[in-house]
């Protein structure tokens, strides 16, 4: 890929996000019906390849089952709200009526209260007593401490999840998690991340991690970008991980390991195209925060919102759209690719020629002549 001279001193790397690119139609077209989108991850099957990110604005365990029953996977936050107070509604709803001024110190003062192992028990058991598979997820730096109550918990699949987690990370002040020993212990999938380039995906593929997680702080409510001076446009980093994952696969003997596309999905038509780029499935949070039943009410945030130092996010207002059904699967009330994620995702693939998503991976795209902002 050509470098672009950003002065004398440095160059700089084109990348694209998602609005840069476009998929491209072929030759031959399918009925929507016949194009399978499911999606498997070690022994767990999924009708949909869409995963509820790990937020308190997007799961809770209501949500977790309902969306394990719509034939995805809904990851719980043990570092949020539902690990920290035996009834979080009231406090949900303080947090969805605060006023914008005062909104991030209130967010942080809410989450500063300890999270209890026996809620983590709790909630973890209520998605499991309803026949739906169970994913949770915590930080790299809460996973030593509390992943022992998460298994016992009896956890399906287990996510390590945070702006950038890495199989390298040097301290001089603590012991930090070991990636390669933690996932040879535990006797559960582990999918971690984010990573957002070939390099740090590789090392995490390398880890024995059944998945990894692409995106650094490009959702809808992170500031990352801002406060930071980070950002990794998607399409690019997706591309760039699914190439990790093709060469993994050589160097391991035949190892595959999930590419799961993690912010920037705001629209249907992102999410085809994270999965033209080499993505296994997505993980979504503002494009699920819209549901009537999301327990955001109609607003979003993530852990950023709420860091106890450096706030890299804001709560912003996703209003509410539809039934979280309606979202997945219709039919759609609006023409703006919010509802009805998973029929147009069938009717790209039906429309390029595609019966099932690895397949979908092949098509061609282009760098678009126009912004879709």
């Amino acid at each position: 890929m050509t470098d672009v001279e950003i002065g004398r001193a440095k160059r700089a790397r084109r990348v694209f996000a998602f609005d840069d690119i476009a998929i491209v139609p072929s030759r031959r077209t399918r009925d929507p019906q016949d194009v399978s989108v499911g999606w498997s991850i070690d022994a767990y099957q999924f009708e949909i390849p869409f995963l509820a990110a790990p937020m308190d604005s997007v799961v809770s365990p209501a949500t977790a089952i309902r969306m394990g029953q719509l034939g995805g996977l809904g990851v719980l936050d043990l570092e949020g709200v539902w690990t920290r107070y035996e009834n979080p509604e009231p406090l949900l709803e303080e947090i969805r009526t605060l006023d914008a001024a005062a909104a991030t110190a209130r967010m942080q003062a809410i989450y500063s209260e300890p999270i209890k192992p026996e809620l983590v028990t709790a909630r973890l058991a209520e998605i499991r007593a309803a026949g739906v598979t169970v994913a949770a997820a915590l930080s790299p730096q809460r996973t030593q401490e509390l992943y022992g109550t998460v298994v016992a918990a009896g956890v399906d699949l287990f996510v390590i999840r945070g702006t950038t987690v890495s199989a390298e990370h040097v301290s001089k002040t603590h012991e930090p998690l070991n990636l390669k020993e933690f996932i040879y212990e535990l006797d559960v999938p582990v999918i971690v991340g984010g990573a957002a380039g070939y390099t740090p995906a590789l090392h995490l593929m390398r880890t024995g991690a059944a998945g990894v997680l692409v995106g650094f702080g490009g959702g809808a409510a992170s500031t990352t970008r801002k406060s930071l001076g980070i950002h990794a446009p998607m399409a690019t980093a997706v591309a760039d991980v699914a190439g990790a994952r093709r060469d993994y696969m050589d160097e391991s003997g035949g190892r595959y390991v999930h590419v799961i596309a993690d912010g920037g999905l705001g629209t249907s038509g992102d999410i085809a195209k994270a999965f033209s780029v080499g993505a296994d499935a997505v993980m979504l949070g503002s494009a699920l925060a819209r549901a009537t039943d999301a327990p955001g009410g109609g607003w979003h945030w993530g852990a950023e919102a709420h860091h106890g130092e450096l706030p890299r996010g804001h709560r912003v207002s996703v209003g509410s759209v539809a039934p979280l059904e309606k979202i997945l699967f219709g039919p759609s009330t609006v023409a703006d690719g919010t509802m009805n994620l998973v029929g147009a995702l069938r009717r790209s693939m039906a429309t390029t020629g595609y019966s099932d998503l690895k397949e979908f991976q092949r098509v061609e795209v282009v760098v678009a002549p126009y912004s879709a902002r």
